[in-house]
């Protein structure tokens, strides 16, 4: 199905964080009027909000950024049912029981991608195969070098509800990465969306 130009500028704004029209006018190949026009329509939708900001001499620049309403747009899994169920086995098991459960999805998903990538010579292949991997599941996931070092990005987090709820998601999550990229490497995560980024940044080096 074809993507609309609104759902590519939502799109665009998930993956920016923050845009002006002109950046935006560009990414699309439209004129800025044209992008001014789909972004005050998502305005009044209450999809998108903005922010004037002083740089310099001159105007101030008009940026646009999702607004609540707007990332909600993009799947959270199951987020409601995911955190009660995890209470209640907190509540009925102990915080041991959760982490336990978490442990074991982190299991069978390292061996799934392991398998997916274990063919693959280079960090480059593997990380294409895991932001490919990653990107069909929901996490927008993509991969950059920048200064001689490589970076893994995933622009959503499609159970950030449950991981919201129980940190061990996340250290899980660090864990498999460490384990999928080999010994020869370190990474170390260097933005988080549950510490207020917009996406969740690995840097690999």
């Amino acid at each position: 199905m074809k993507q609309s130009l609104g759902d590519r500028i939502l799109m665009i704004l998930k993956e920016n964080d923050e845009i002006s029209v002109a950046a935006l006018a560009n990414e699309l190949g439209i004129t800025k009027e044209g992008a001014r026009l789909h972004l005050l329509k998502l305005t009044e939708m209450d999809l998108v909000k903005n922010i004037r900001k002083n740089e310099g001499v001159g105007r101030p620049v008009t940026y646009y950024s999702l607004s609540h309403k707007g990332h909600s747009k993009f799947p959270n899994t199951h987020a409601t049912v995911t955190v009660e169920l995890l209470r209640s086995v907190k509540k009925l098991l102990g915080e041991n029981a959760v982490n336990l459960l978490i442990n074991d999805r982190e299991n069978q998903i390292y061996q799934r991608y392991e398998q997916e990538i274990q063919n693959s010579n280079t960090m480059e292949e593997r990380l294409e195969y895991l932001s490919k991997i990653r990107s069909e599941e929901g996490y927008m996931a993509e991969w950059k070098t920048e200064n001689g070092k490589y970076l893994y990005i995933q622009n959503h987090c499609p159970i950030g509800a449950a991981a919201a709820e129980c940190r061990g998601f996340c250290n899980a999550e660090l864990t498999s990465f460490k384990k999928l990229i080999g010994g020869e490497f370190q990474i170390e995560r260097v933005q988080h969306i549950l510490s207020g980024a917009h996406r969740c940044i690995y840097k690999i080096y």
